[in-house]
């Protein structure tokens, strides 16, 4: 007797799966219908997959790889940290006593020795903090369809933008990092563009920081001689305001690549939540090859220099490098907050700067081509700042 034994579409199905299973390089997302499957060996098939289906970085670590795809292994010389500082660690500022001259004179020091410190007893609710937190998790967790709405092709808005890495389309080596970025223009346009799952706790966190930034800042003003920040001042320094959420998932090989890359920010302030996970390093003062942790405190927030207030206070305040690694046990958030000049301001040292006499170390650039030169390349340490300064 002859036995037939008849391949059903279920069984066809399966040993589909097989097969590709076996195929060396390949990965399934066999949980989704229909499967998913992308050679790890081919580029154009991860950017597709990470960028264009909007899975992201996050779609590739929640594969399970076991090992980290060619495009997001970075040069040798952009992942070691030669030296890292344990003794070392930046100010810890506590705000409780904000009129207090002693605050306000650690505020400045720690701007000009280090670029970047933290304050506690902010102002700013921990409730709020919480809440911005879980609705980054909560906007990353959304399905690739959902966030996909948001991406560079199909954003209905140049000012809310889903991404990965920093700039895909010019960098050799990607970064494994996602991002949404959100650029404020008013409530109305937040409440009718931005997603409906974090915008909320995202326009809370920015109001509930307003009263920090602008103390901040007229402390910061003050040692500049700068003793009233009137309109005109007001909209240089805040004129417009960034807000990233970033998720850094779970790398496979985190030795590899980097979170972000080495890089100065172009704001003139920026004000940094971040998780428990840590990851954060900042260029020390003890030479080229010295990087010192930014370890988490909770309830605390971490305020840095960008390049817009070192070029505004002709280099006295300090934007320093800085980076995230990437970590292979924990996924980690961080939300930032860019609070810089508007596109159409003039930026370059302030006339009270030079009232002294001081020569000017920049010169007056247009904020937007600032920006634009930061964007058209990789990440690059404190090379953006070159486009402002004054060469003889």
């Amino acid at each position: 007797m002859v036995h037939v034994k008849f391949i059903t579409t279920q069984n066809l199905y399966f040993y589909f799966l097989q097969a590709l299973l076996t195929l060396p390089g390949f990965l399934v997302l066999a949980k989704m219908a229909p499967a998913i499957s992308i050679s790890l060996n081919d580029s154009s098939d991860v950017t597709d997959f990470v960028i264009k289906q909007g899975h992201g970085v996050k779609g590739l670590s929640e594969m399970g790889i076991k090992s980290l795809p060619e495009q997001y292994i970075q040069p040798l010389e952009e992942r070691l940290m030669t030296r890292i500082e344990p003794q070392e660690s930046i100010p810890v500022i506590d705000m409780s006593k904000w009129d207090d001259a002693q605050v306000a004179n650690s505020i400045c020091d720690a701007a000009e020795r280090w670029g970047f410190f933290q304050v506690v007893n902010h102002g700013v609710p921990l409730q709020v903090l919480d809440e911005v937190k879980k609705a980054t998790y909560g906007f990353f967790g959304l399905p690739a369809a959902e966030k996909i709405k948001y991406s560079k092709e199909n954003s209905s808005s140049n000012n809310v933008r889903f991404g990965t890495s920093f700039t895909p389309q010019v960098e050799k080596a990607l970064e494994w990092k996602d991002y949404l970025s959100l650029f404020y223009v008013s409530e109305e346009e937040a409440a009718a563009l931005w997603p409906p799952v974090c915008k909320d706790q995202i326009l809370e966190y920015m109001k509930s920081s307003k009263f920090l930034i602008d103390h901040l800042l007229q402390v910061l003003m003050k040692r500049l001689n700068v003793n009233e920040i009137d309109e005109t001042k007001q909209s240089l320094l805040t004129g417009s305001v960034r807000t990233n959420i970033n998720y850094y998932p779970i790398c496979p090989n985190p030795e590899l690549t980097v979170g972000v890359g080495r890089h100065s920010d172009v704001s003139t302030l920026t004000v940094l939540l971040q998780d428990n996970v840590g990851g954060l390093y900042v260029r020390g003062n003890e030479g080229e090859d010295s990087w010192i942790h930014v370890p988490p405190i909770n309830g605390a927030i971490v305020i840095n220099i960008g390049d817009a207030l070192q070029i505004m206070s002709n280099g006295r305040y300090r934007s320093v490098e800085h980076r995230v690694t990437a970590n292979g046990s924990s996924n980690r958030i961080s939300v930032p907050i860019f609070v810089n000049p508007r596109p159409k301001d003039m930026i370059g040292p302030l006339p009270e700067t030079l009232a002294n006499g001081e020569k000017p170390m920049y010169k007056q650039v247009l904020y937007s081509d600032y920006v634009k030169h930061f964007f058209r390349k990789a990440h690059d340490g404190k090379k953006t700042v070159d486009f402002a300064k004054i060469t003889n």
